[in-house]
């Protein structure tokens, strides 16, 4: 078997110096040269609690230079990383445990002093190891007084190197299964297709618990051989500071809105960047002319989805950005849209955007009847985000199918919302809607009808709005959703709008709510 092992892919690329920076963080730095000690002993420690090749590793900490060595220790044993957002609540974490079924949990300290060990315990996982941003823990001090492991574990380009959970048409999270030739194939694309050289510096200042800021920008600097300026936290303020000494920033657009109105921030301290990329959302096009305007640079905006990375990119060298669009599709993807029945549109009709290639996903954990679903008999992904192709090949994306809300960069369903505000005493109904927000993208908004109870004395109108009010939805939530998926503000109707067969119009309510946030 020709070993697809992405750690070795790693390996092979790392620059000769073993003193070269790899990740200068503001607890401490890593050096390539430290890298298999590290991730080595990181392994042994897995390797004490039983995790075999192909074993899940649930990790939900914050972001921190250990962190990056638990993913790397990962992948060089075969383990199958499954990182989840520090965000999600217990209940919410009960539910990735018994889907994903890992020998180990890894948790923040603060967490486990809690129940998360208790719930590990209650869930069937083996082990239950903290890990602090602070550096400290358990796993890490285990880690620290074992011999690192010394090999790397074959692995075939169809063995699987992670476990992404994304959302589901249900409310039900997806786990998307990412192969190591996944991982391969679209990070050498990248690298290639976005003109990485010798020298460059990425400032990453992105979460790294999903694709954009592990999969795509780590993997890019380690195939690159490149250091990384790593940031605990996006900050707008230091993000200023540290541009002088960068070349590359990947971001969300609130990275850049925020950019613009940030004090000290012009061409002088962004002249030496070579390149500036925001995804995860879409970039609104008036922020994309007032970058260009102020730093002579335009964004590059790209296309991914997790269950595939990468999937299109406005050109990084002989052709023109737009606005509004998010390119071509890269080498070795096809991409088409299509009517419901998967049938090819002719260029500029909105239809679903469908792919194959060697970046797309293996399908979904324990969900083998949904994988099929989104399969066309002839290969095809499809994504369920509504799209339009120009004749030379060029993609807008338009809508999503299935009403997904990303916000900030982070994926919200709504359903899953709306399930808990129906649970809400006085609630009689909930609608969930995106709105645009100047900020984030999208904002997650409630549309609610409350139960009879008037709104005010003298009032008829059915609406309490004494009861159900954004901070008693905030409060109800708190402990039942993270925070990102809770409604920014809370819209009382006396009856949602619906059509002949009974389907609440959520985009009349888009239309009618469009300029609640400015």
């Amino acid at each position: 078997m020709l070993d697809q092992n992405l750690y070795r892919c790693f390996q092979d690329r790392r620059p000769a110096d073993p003193d070269a920076l790899f990740l200068r963080g503001d607890r401490r730095s890593l050096a390539y040269g430290d890298l298999d000690t590290e991730t080595g002993r990181y392994a042994t420690a897995l390797t004490a609690c039983g995790v075999s090749p192909g074993d899940r590793v649930v990790v939900q900490v914050g972001k921190s230079v250990e962190f990056v060595l638990l993913y790397l220790a990962c992948l060089r044993m075969g383990a199958v990383f499954v990182p989840l957002n520090p965000a999600y609540t217990r209940a919410e974490l009960a539910y990735f445990l018994c889907d994903a079924s890992p020998r180990v949990l890894v948790c923040d300290p603060a967490a486990a002093a809690h129940d998360l060990p208790a719930l590990a315990a209650e869930t069937g996982v083996a082990h239950c190891l903290t890990l602090g941003t602070d550096g400290g823990g358990s796993l890490p001090e285990a880690a620290a007084a074992l011999p690192p492991a010394t090999g790397v574990v074959n692995r075939g380009r169809d063995d699987l190197a992670a476990i992404l959970y994304t959302s589901g048409t249900t409310g039900r999270s997806k786990g998307a299964m990412i192969t190591h030739g996944n991982l391969i194939s679209n990070g050498l694309v990248l690298h290639e297709y976005w003109g990485w050289v010798p020298g460059d510096v990425l400032l990453h200042a992105l979460p790294v618990f999903h694709v954009h800021g592990l999969f795509v920008a780590l993997h890019c600097a380690l195939l690159n051989g490149s250091e990384v300026i790593f940031l605990d936290a996006f900050d707008p303020a230091r993000l200023v500071a540290e541009l002088p000494g960068a070349s590359v920033l990947m971001g969300v657009p609130t990275f850049y809105v925020r950019l613009l109105d940030t004090p000290g921030f012009d061409s002088s301290v962004s002249d030496g960047l070579r390149l500036f990329i925001s995804g995860s959302a879409p970039l609104l096009p008036e922020t994309f002319a007032q970058f260009a305007a102020l730093t002579g640079q335009p964004i590059l905006e790209r296309y991914g989805m997790t269950e595939a990375g990468m999937i299109t990119s406005n050109p990084y060298a002989g052709g023109e950005r737009i606005a509004g669009t998010v390119g071509f599709p890269l080498p070795g993807v096809s991409a088409r849209v299509a009517d419901t029945d998967g049938k090819a549109l002719p260029a500029g009709e909105i239809g679903i955007l469908e792919i194959t290639g060697s970046n797309v996903f293996a399908g979904y954990w324990n969900m083998p009847e949904k994988t099929a679903k989104e399969f066309r008999a002839d290969g095809h992904f499809i994504t369920g985000d509504m799209a339009t192709m120009a004749e030379d090949g060029r993609i807008a994306i338009v809508g999503r199918a299935k009403d997904l809300i990303i916000s900030g960069g982070l994926n919200v369903y709504p359903k899953e919302v709306e399930e808990q505000l129906d649970r809400m005493p006085g609630v009689r109904e909930s609608c969930v809607i995106g709105l645009p927000h100047p900020d984030l993208g999208e904002a997650v908004t409630a549309v609610i009808v409350p139960e009879a109870g008037g709104r005010a004395s003298g009032e008829s109108t059915g609406v309490n709005e004494a009861a159900i009010t954004a901070e008693s939805v905030a409060a109800f939530l708190g402990d039942r959703l993270a925070r990102f998926k809770q409604p920014r503000q809370v819209i009382l109707v006396d009856a949602l709008p619906r059509n002949a067969m009974g389907k609440v119009q959520k985009k009349a309510l888009r239309e009618d709510h469009t300029g609640l946030y400015g």
